[in-house]
């Protein structure tokens, strides 16, 4: 899991504005919309559970919630979006991944490709970088309300991978199928997360300098402001000195 902790760190400090809320909101109601086109009970289908999970987890209101599975499941008439994974290189030879939910095929294409060309990236053949991930759970959670210890063995006990901390934030790992029980268990607990996501987690990492690391993450928030764009992923390592540009 080395370098993600400290990926997660930095976007836990930041916090999330009011506008990248909102955008996020944007991103889990079009999850759950495509989920629930496979049935709207979550109990018979995991993956619009885990999609409810995680806009719970971002305190999406219910109402919302209720209306993309109305819409996904077609009782508010059709909504269409292709999923689409784009892989390539960022700045410093960094695989990159870019995972969309989008109406428009060419409109999503040709926004990825001028954002990655623009700041020194490049769109690579589909299987040229995705066979160095892991599908994983990703459950964050700070460190100042609980110790590594409390959360290590009630997240052990439930079925979790690896518990890690670094810089203020306990991660916790699952497996993707586990991550709804993981996750549910954890607040059944008592335990409030900051966040929780399924990611692309790298088996191998790459550090980079502090310059070009920051290059690549000005690539990651530019492609994560795109609209079509659900998840960036990279096998970014970020050095132990590093220092981000404002």
């Amino acid at each position: 899991m080395s370098g993600h902790s400290k990926w997660a760190t930095i976007k836990h400090k930041k916090g999330i504005a009011d506008a990248k809320r909102g955008q996020k909101f944007t991103k889990l109601i079009k999850e759950i919309t495509v989920a629930a086109k496979n049935g709207a009970d979550p109990d018979s289908n995991a993956r619009l559970r885990t999609a409810i999970l995680k806009a719970k987890a971002e305190n999406m209101p219910k109402d919302n919630i209720d209306r993309a599975i109305k819409k996904g499941s077609g009782e508010l008439g059709q909504a269409t979006f292709y999923e689409l994974t784009y892989e390539g290189y960022a700045p410093g030879g960094v695989a990159i991944i870019v995972d969309t939910l989008t109406d428009n095929k060419n409109r999503t294409a040709a926004d990825v490709r001028s954002t990655l060309t623009k700041l020194g990236g490049s769109l690579g053949a589909t299987g040229c970088v995705s066979y160095m991930f892991q599908t994983k759970g990703v459950i964050t959670y700070d460190a100042s309300k609980y110790t590594e210890d409390q959360i290590f063995e009630a997240a052990l006990e439930n079925g979790a991978e690896d518990v890690s901390t670094d810089d203020g934030v306990i991660e916790v790992t699952t497996s993707a199928a586990d991550f709804p029980k993981v996750l549910e268990a954890m607040q059944a607990a008592g335990f409030e997360q900051d966040s929780a996501d399924v990611s692309r987690i790298a088996d191998q990492t790459v550090t980079l300098d502090n310059e070009k690391a920051n290059k690549v993450l000005k690539i990651v928030d530019r492609l994560e402001e795109l609209d079509d764009v659900q998840q960036v992923s990279t096998n970014l390592e970020l050095p132990d000195d590093f220092q981000e540009e404002e």
